[in-house]
């Protein structure tokens, strides 16, 4: 099986064990690391693909390759192409279910755990509207839920959005290069080491305003592979999260080294933070956090509305 997913501790904690071949009885993985932003991109494509192939298939037109394989004008999803298993954010869930199944477990969501809005300097929300803004991905779930905050908190709404990798965004706002940073993972840990602020937290606000868990990044796998498979998959994440929580040392190694020049500690929070009960199952209250925010994003125009059993997995999760 063909996985992509990111280099951050999360990932490589939850899937140490089935990519190093621990979990019993579950399929051999080929795996390729990629920022979120590239995942979301690529599943957004294979998804329009497989679109354009049924189409084309009803239509009687035939296709050159038949495999709904994706050509794209983005370089960087060359060697990404037709995975199985992606790691992606729940905001482009919308675009891409029709091709994707969600799995009920693997991701990331929870409390306490939501994006920041930073700054250089203290202030209000209103103060950025009009201002230039750098986000790690307009698909992000992130970037989401700073639409449905900016939407309620900042009147006039701000200036110009700047997509940028998550790890440039901070340097950006320190250097004045923009105004404003929308930041995810370690860096709710690290941003007072640029000596920024943190204007408004986005999770704190989704928890305030609906009452549900944060939803971030969601693990989906191709719906052509069938039900049995699906399960498999599912299977196979929930052990080797299980796994992980048996044994944390023995993926640290793991972790460590993709993490690149993260701090041991500031791994270990990241991991202790969004590595919780809803990455081995989403449960009742995951899912309504995932209906509850596209729903709403929806109802705002950010995101086409979801069908009536669009979220539904085959074991009936």
């Amino acid at each position: 099986m063909r996985i992509a997913y990111s280099p951050c501790p999360n990932d490589t904690f939850v899937f140490h064990a089935w990519s190093h071949g621990l979990v019993p009885g579950a399929p051999a993985v080929d795996v390729t690391f990629a920022d979120i932003d590239i995942t979301n991109g690529l599943a957004e494509r294979a998804a329009a693909a497989s679109r354009e192939t049924g189409e084309r298939d009803s239509a009687g037109e035939g296709t050159d390759s038949g495999t709904g394989t994706v050509s794209g004008s983005d370089p960087r999803l060359g060697p990404l192409l037709d995975h199985d298993v992606l790691k992606v954010s729940y905001a482009v869930l919308p675009w891409i279910l029709d091709a994707y199944a969600l799995l009920p477990c693997g991701g990331a969501l929870g409390r306490g755990c939501g994006p920041l809005v930073l700054t250089a300097a203290p202030g209000r929300a209103g103060g950025l509207r009009g201002k230039r803004v750098a986000v790690p991905s307009e698909r992000s779930t992130a970037y989401l839920l700073f639409r449905l905050w900016a939407a309620a908190e900042v009147p006039g709404g701000v200036g110009e959005i700047v997509v940028m990798p998550f790890h440039e965004i901070m340097p950006a706002v320190r250097d004045g290069a923009v105004d404003a940073g929308l930041v995810i993972h370690e860096a709710r840990f690290t941003y007072r080491d640029y000596g920024l602020h943190c204007l408004a937290d986005m999770g704190e606000h989704w928890e305030n305003t609906t009452g549900l868990p944060i939803p971030l990044g969601a693990i989906v796998a191709k719906r052509s592979l069938g039900d049995r498979r699906l399960r498999e998959l599912a299977d196979a994440v929930r052990t080797s999260v299980r796994m992980a929580w048996d044994d944390p040392e023995a993926s640290r190694p793991y972790v460590l080294e993709h993490a690149q020049e993260m701090d041991p500690a500031v791994a270990d929070q990241h991991i202790g933070l969004y590595v919780n009960e809803f990455t081995a199952d989403l449960g009742e209250a995951g899912y309504a956090a995932v209906r509850g925010l596209l729903t709403r994003a929806a109802a705002e125009g950010l995101v086409p509305p979801l069908g009536p059993h669009a979220l539904a997995f085959p074991d009936g999760a």
